[in-house]
Parts: C-alpha cells; sequence; structure tokens
C-alpha cells in the first residue's frame, strides 16, 4: 500500500483491481446506455470517494453534461434542482477549461487544489458555478474515455475526494490508474450499448424494436423458470388506425405513433420494456409483474391514451394482458395468449382490455 502525501487513508490496489474485475463484468452486461452511463459515474465515485462527478460525451467541438452527480447539492437543493444547475449549456472544448483539455490531449489531470492552479498551465479552472451554488470545488480528477481505437468520445470528471471523516482531500495518485481502468471498461461498454441501441431500436418511434422484444422475452421467461418471478405482457394495437392513414396522410399516422410511443414511455417505470412490435401493435413487457398490475397498467394506459390530444383528432387502443405463469408455459405461448386477447377486446368493441 502506498500513501499519498497529506491523505490519511490508504489504496489497497489489489482489492482495488478485483473490484474493478467486477465492475467491468457488470458493465458490459447493461444494455441501457442511459443506465450505463449513471453506473459508470456512480462506480468511479465509490473507487475514489468522490463528493461528485459528471460524465461527459463529446460531440463533435462540445462537451455534452450526460451525467450530473453530487451529494452535497443533492441534500442541499434537492436532486431535480442540482441536476438543472449542473447541467448546463455544453462546454466547447477550445475553451481549455479541465475536461475540455482531458478530451483534446487524452490526458489524465489530477488537481489536488482548484483555486491554485498556474497561469501558465494549458487549462484552467472556472469558479463561476462555485461562487453561484454556494459550492468549494478543491480537489479533481479528470480521465479521458477512449475507445479502441484511442479517439476521445468522452470524459470522466470526479470531484473533491473525501477522507474517512468527509473531509475534502486531493486523489490519491494511485487513483489514476484505476479510474482509467475502469474508463477503458466504460468506453467499450458505452460502444457496446450505442451499437445495440441502433440495432435494438424502432427508427419512427424511438421505442425497442420487434428484435430486441423477443431478446428480452425469452431473459424474462428463464428468470422465471429460475426464480419464480412474475411477468406480464400487455400488446396494444390502435384503433381504426388504416382511417387516420387514409383521411390525413401517412406523416399524420408515423405522428401518432410517436406519439403513442412517448405516452407509453412516460407513464411507464425505467425497466418497463416498450417496443413498437409490429405496424400500429405495441408490446409492453412488464417484469416482476403479476398478471392483476398488468392490468392495471393496460386499464391506465388505455385511459391516457383516450384523454390525449392528438393533433389529428382523438386515439384509442384495444389492449390484452397475459401473464407467467397463470396464461403460458413458455415465452413463445405468452404472445400468443396476449394477443388473443388483444383481438378479444376488439372483437368486444375495441378501445378497452381483455384479458385471456
Amino acid at each position: 500500500m502506498v500513501v499519498a502525501a497529506g491523505m490519511s487513508f490508504s489504496v489497497n490496489l489489489t482489492e482495488a483491481f478485483r473490484e474493478l474485475v467486477q465492475i467491468g463484468i457488470a458493465l458490459s452486461n447493461e444494455r441501457d446506455l442511459s443506465t450505463l452511463l449513471e453506473r459508470i459515474l456512480t462506480e468511479a465515485r465509490r473507487l475514489t470517494r468522490a463528493e461528485a462527478g459528471t460524465l461527459f460525451l463529446r460531440e463533435n467541438n462540445q462537451l455534452r453534461f450526460a451525467v450530473v452527480q453530487n451529494d452535497r447539492l443533492a441534500r442541499q437543493l434537492g436532486e431535480a434542482e442540482m441536476k438543472r444547475r449542473l447541467q448546463a449549456e455544453p462546454l466547447n472544448i477550445t475553451d481549455l477549461s479541465l475536461a475540455g483539455y482531458v478530451s483534446i490531449m487524452g490526458e489524465v489531470v489530477n488537481i489536488s487544489d482548484t483555486y491554485t492552479i498556474p497561469q501558465d498551465r494549458p487549462y484552467s479552472f472556472n469558479p463561476v458555478f462555485d461562487t453561484r451554488s454556494d459550492y468549494r470545488t478543491r480537489s479533481v480528477l479528470v480521465v479521458p474515455l477512449q475507445d479502441p481505437s484511442g479517439n476521445v468520445f468522452g470524459v470522466l470528471q470526479l470531484l473533491n475526494a473525501l477522507d474517512p471523516d468527509d473531509g475534502i482531500v486531493p486523489f490519491d495518485a494511485q487513483y489514476e490508474m484505476l479510474v482509467r481502468a475502469l474508463a477503458s471498461q466504460a468506453a467499450v461498454a458505452i460502444r457496446n450499448a450505442r451499437l445495440e441501441d441502433l440495432s435494438f431500436k424502432d427508427a419512427l418511434t424511438d421505442v425497442y424494436n420487434r428484435r430486441y422484444f423477443m431478446v428480452r422475452i425469452e431473459e424474462e421467461w428463464k428468470r422465471h423458470s429460475r426464480f419464480a418471478e412474475p411477468v406480464s405482457l400487455v400488446l396494444l394495437d390502435l384503433d381504426n388506425f388504416k382511417h387516420v392513414n387514409d383521411r390525413f396522410g401517412h406523416r399524420a399516422g408515423d405522428e401518432a405513433l410517436r406519439e403513442v410511443a412517448r405516452l407509453l414511455i412516460k407513464h411507464s417505470r425505467n425497466f418497463t420494456i416498450v417496443t413498437r412490435f409490429g405496424g400500429d401493435e405495441f408490446a409492453v413487457l412488464l417484469v416482476n409483474t403479476p398478471k392483476l398490475g398488468g392490468v392495471c397498467y393496460a386499464r391506465r394506459i388505455r385511459e391516457v391514451i383516450e384523454r390525449h390530444a392528438f393533433t389529428h383528432g382523438p386515439v384509442t387502443v384495444s389492449l390484452g394482458v397475459a401473464g407467467l405463469p397463470e396464461d403460458a408455459p413458455n415465452s413463445d405461448d405468452l404472445v400468443v395468449a396476449a394477443d388473443r386477447a388483444m383481438y378479444e377486446a376488439k372483437r368486444l368493441g375495441r378501445n378497452r382490455v381483455a384479458v385471456v
């Protein structure tokens, strides 16, 4: 173990690298990009005991605030207000902020006190945010996110390392190696998640597509088989959708589909899997949710869509609900059962929920 000057605790490298292996496995298994980015920053802060941090993604000559976390400000202002203040306009990399410099040079920067950076350095710290938020940024560790080709597509910035008594101290120099290793794992995971996003997203509605649905329903079936966790499936179809296309044109129909997708996302939990199943049909997979919960969800969604003010007039949906283990012995039969219930809803007059 090596103790950095001014530090009251030491870094156990063997234990830290053992943790990195486990973190890498977890990151590689995370498919959702936004969840992945949050987890990368959370794990980096946990490894280094950083009070706060930001994960930037590079877009051309700007750095976008993809994830921000700050425990002290979250306690003072609340999570929503903290994020509103921190997620400001994108940074121009040419301004040569700490993050901008790292994104250009691909180097690690470790600053013990941002307020004592010499003027001859090729980067600087802007204290405007600190002044506005009554915050004090002291120690900073900034690491590039690089793809396997060496291109920097993001920056991981950690603020204010804490000692065991929650006093602010410099980041131990050995953290540079640890966080850079974590950043390398994170870069591969982000690249894979982005590629998966492209292959598993529906281009029109930006929700998941049928291919992704088939992968996930099989995974949830296996999870159900092992742990007996309930799973519900809701299939919904827009009523008389052909009339919308015939009367107002396909652009109006496309907008109606996009709006239904937005409503489904808005009124579903983060881990609910919303997919465009095909045409004007959507499939919603409710994990760890019993059939009764699926029925309650379907009834709520039916009302939300019926009450929504669509541009080209009212839109309603017919919904079918089926669940594991009540209605099917496997994932394929679960889809068949929900589909049968959905068509029963249409037969009974549309704009309603039916079950098997």
